[in-house]
């Protein structure tokens, strides 16, 4: 009897000591990576301005893997028509950069590199890095930003006499954004103005142009809903694709997913 008072109560002291040592273990330390995905279904994918789809809708998804430090790498892609890229029907974008906030206001620099799969191994694909500033005042967030190819073969206009033939071109993208949630309602709207510098075949071969979009965007949970006007400054039946005035102003409107 003895030994068995004995073997319960040490068995008892066991139970009791177990979860005092667990309560007592430190806890896991928090990844230092942060995983974000998307996917997208939108009507029409505009690439600054510009229909890549022949206005038609588009499929659309990313995934991003970012670093406490600020550093972050990651993949975006889209359906396209097959004339952006020589018969290509996606477009595949890489990209590494590097993030970091002083003072409220968001620095963020990278590298993306456009891969169309699928063009018969033409000269589509191309580096561009990029340059962004991001601040918020009161109720209202403000951004400014560049993008800019060097000189590549992708970005060629030999096929066009009206950009000079050039067998490498290069172009740089600027922007402005302004955005704001408006009052009592959960709707951000967001204006958009840029411009595209450089003769390539990213403005068809014809000019420098502006583009512009005023979007406003409803997110319920891990859903985001938007409507957006889009236009440039292209001149009906500049941009005309398969019969389409690819840079004509139209309503594209998303419904996308955050993970």
């Amino acid at each position: 009897m003895r030994t068995t008072l004995v073997g319960l109560s040490i068995l008892a002291a066991t139970a009791v000591a177990a979860p005092a040592l667990a309560e007592d273990a430190p806890a896991a330390p928090a990844s230092p990576f942060t995983i974000n995905g998307s996917a997208t279904v939108v009507s029409d994918y505009r690439f600054r301005g510009i229909s890549q789809t022949n206005k038609r809708f588009a499929v659309q998804g990313g995934l991003t893997v970012s670093h406490a430090s600020g550093a972050y790498v990651g993949t975006w892609g889209s359906s396209i028509d097959d004339y952006v890229a020589n018969g290509g029907d996606q477009e595949i974008d890489i990209f590494a950069g590097y993030k970091k906030t002083i003072s409220g206001t968001t620095i963020d620099g990278g590298v993306l590199y456009y891969y169309y799969p699928g063009s018969g191994g033409a000269k589509t694909d191309f580096f561009e890095p990029y340059l962004n500033a991001s601040h918020t005042f009161g109720p209202i967030s403000g951004k400014v930003g560049l993008n800019y190819a060097w000189k590549q073969k992708a970005q060629s206009c030999t096929y066009d006499p009206r950009c000079g033939g050039k067998a490498k071109e290069d172009s740089l993208y600027t922007y402005g954004e302004l955005s704001g949630a408006i009052p009592g309602v959960p709707i951000t709207l967001t204006g958009h103005l840029a411009e595209s510098w450089g003769r390539s075949y990213l403005t068809n071969g014809l000019k420098n142009y502006t583009d512009w979009s005023l979007t406003a965007a409803y997110t319920y949970k891990m859903l985001t809903f938007s409507v957006a006007y889009v236009d440039t400054d292209f001149k009906k039946g500049e941009f005309v694709v398969n019969g389409r005035d690819e840079a004509k102003g139209g309503v594209v409107v998303s419904i996308g997913a955050s993970f």
